[in-house]
């Protein structure tokens, strides 16, 4: 399926029809990154999708991607447009929200390298490190072998990505690298990812957060 993506909305046929088909009501924070990749994914595959840029923009979702960008300057401007606190208390109140590489540190209740007064919207009971693979010509690609979405490998690519140096009690770790390093976690209605999976055709994870839109929905 392919859409077209405007400045502030999906094509209006498409959305209107993810909603008559009952799709789940989802949204893209779209302050900086790749968040117009996660959108025709979610689009794609039956959602209604919305862009976040505004504290309204929150009204009615059931769940939120935070994509891949660069963490320090989400988190500037969702306080610079007064979304960092709504974000923070949707969180809390259990909205089912999917933060990929940047969006994962922005998740992460403590970055272990933080500059320039770098705020996270916290959540999961994580600590991360930023830039943990080396800088952007150092990407590389890999499958992961991750129970929860079946039996083929995940295909991953790794872009400047955070990994996990460790994971708490309330969280739990989907996938890690041979070397043991922990690149995707979940706790309750929150997962994330060090890697794209928005980019590469991968769409498990997405199809498997859109479940946990749904359940939490129906809950």
């Amino acid at each position: 399926m392919t859409t077209t993506l405007r400045e502030d909305s999906l094509d209006a046929g498409e959305s209107a029809a993810a909603r008559a088909a009952g799709g789940p009501r989802v949204g893209v924070l779209a302050l900086q990154g790749d968040f117009r990749e996660h959108a025709h994914v979610l689009s794609g595959l039956g959602a209604d999708v919305s862009l976040v840029r505004r504290p309204q923009d929150l009204d009615g979702i059931d769940g939120l991607v935070i994509p891949g960008g660069e963490s320090t300057v989400m988190g500037k401007l969702a306080r610079a447009y007064g979304l960092a606190e709504p974000l923070r208390a949707a969180i809390a109140g259990g909205l089912p929200v999917y933060g990929t590489c940047a969006g994962l540190i922005m998740l992460a209740d403590t970055v272990l390298d933080a500059i320039d007064g770098q705020q996270t919207l916290g959540g999961l009971d994580v600590v991360v490190r930023r830039n943990a693979f080396g800088s952007q010509n150092q990407s590389f690609e890999t499958d992961l072998d991750i129970p929860e979405l079946g039996e083929r490998p995940v295909h991953a690519v790794f872009i400047r990505g955070p990994v996990v140096e460790s994971v708490g009690r309330r969280a739990t770790a989907l996938a890690s690298l041979p070397d043991g390093r922990v690149v995707a976690v979940e706790q309750g209605s929150l997962l994330g990812t060090s890697f794209h999976p928005e980019i590469t055709g991968e769409h498990r994870f997405h199809e498997y957060f859109l479940g946990m839109v749904r359940s939490h929905a129906g809950a």
